[in-house]
């Protein structure tokens, strides 16, 4: 008797988990957005609730919750009900780094978010000033050496892949620099422009004005291998430092405890939306590379990324609590 009992149990079990995936979405889902409206993380998460309220048949409502370098967005999303109907699209900043960043951080990353699927990804740029006697990575790291602590770079701001990605290749060339932080690719571009600074990575689209003007131009770009969009210019990689590579990515996240069979669902239709060549277009027509995968290769990735990257912070010492 007690063992049909657990039977039928189990039975019901399964049949439920099964009906809530088939019932999701029965309300509108909204998508929280740890960036400013307007910004290329809120471009991507509206490129792809465009798509998926046609499959859902629901609203996708994209909220913009900027602040604490994507902090206050995640956290939001990690304080949600866990049934899959709050998505947050998170980025490096919130999710590798931030735990070797923050000695306190409102919610764990690991813990309390279930990575769901990579959306894209984007390589960062090497840029110098348009007067600027190098035009290859190994001609920039000699003159930058001859530079001694007068070199300076700037970033997009303390802790970002722009910041990040100069360690990296500071680590690897041993060059010594000044790190000017700066809030975003404007203010940081412009300050490579007018010769305050002498170097910045940040992704190819933010500098398009000022290389049109003829006042910056590119040196490497950090993918694993060349863009397709900039096929002319060489990797860090192919130019003498093999393995390095840095990328601004992003992705779905929900709250943990959130049901496994909607986590999979949203995979599925996520992956579905990013196989769509019209959305792969306008995706690769700001420079960024289409995602995608199971829930587990993303987390795998996050975990890849979290170890490498906070070697990098811990040898330079990067707090931003204090």
């Amino acid at each position: 008797m007690k063992n049909n009992r657990l039977a039928i149990f189990l039975l019901a079990g399964l049949l439920a988990a099964g009906a809530s995936a088939q019932e999701w979405p029965s309300r509108p889902v909204r998508v929280i957005v740890p960036a400013p409206a307007g910004s290329s993380l809120d471009v991507i998460a509206r490129t792809l609730a465009d798509r998926l309220r046609v499959i859902w048949k629901q609203p996708v409502v994209i909220e913009t919750k900027a602040g604490a370098g994507g902090l206050i967005g995640m956290d939001t999303v990690a304080k949600a009900p866990h049934d899959g109907y709050t998505l947050g699209i998170g980025f490096n900043g919130p999710i590798a780094f931030g735990p070797y960043m923050y000695r306190r951080m409102p919610y764990a990353p690991s813990r309390d978010l279930v990575p769901i699927v990579l959306t894209t990804s984007q390589p960062n740029v090497l840029a110098v000033q348009e007067s600027n006697p190098a035009n290859t990575l190994p001609e920039f790291v000699d003159w930058a050496r001859k530079q001694g602590s007068k070199f300076s770079y700037a970033s997009v701001g303390a802790g970002s892949s722009s910041h990040l990605t100069m360690e990296l290749l500071r680590s690897v060339t041993k060059m010594e620099a000044v790190h000017v932080p700066y809030s975003g690719s404007p203010p940081a571009g412009l300050s490579l422009a007018a010769g305050d600074t002498q170097a910045l990575f940040t992704v190819a689209p933010a500098l398009l004005p000022l290389i049109q003007g003829h006042r910056v131009k590119l040196i490497a770009v950090t993918s694993a291998t060349r863009s397709e969009l900039m096929k002319d210019l060489p990797t860090v990689a192919e130019a003498g430092y093999a393995g390095f590579e840095s990328l601004a990515w992003n992705g779905f996240f929900t709250a943990a405890g959130t049901p496994p069979e909607v986590v999979q669902r949203i995979n599925a239709d996520v992956n579905a939306v990013l196989r769509e060549p019209a959305v792969r277009e306008l995706l690769a027509n700001q420079a960024l590379v289409a995602g995608g995968g199971s829930p587990e290769e993303f987390k795998a990735f996050i975990d890849s990324e979290a170890r490498k990257w906070g070697a990098i912070i811990a040898k330079v010492g990067i707090r931003l609590d204090q």
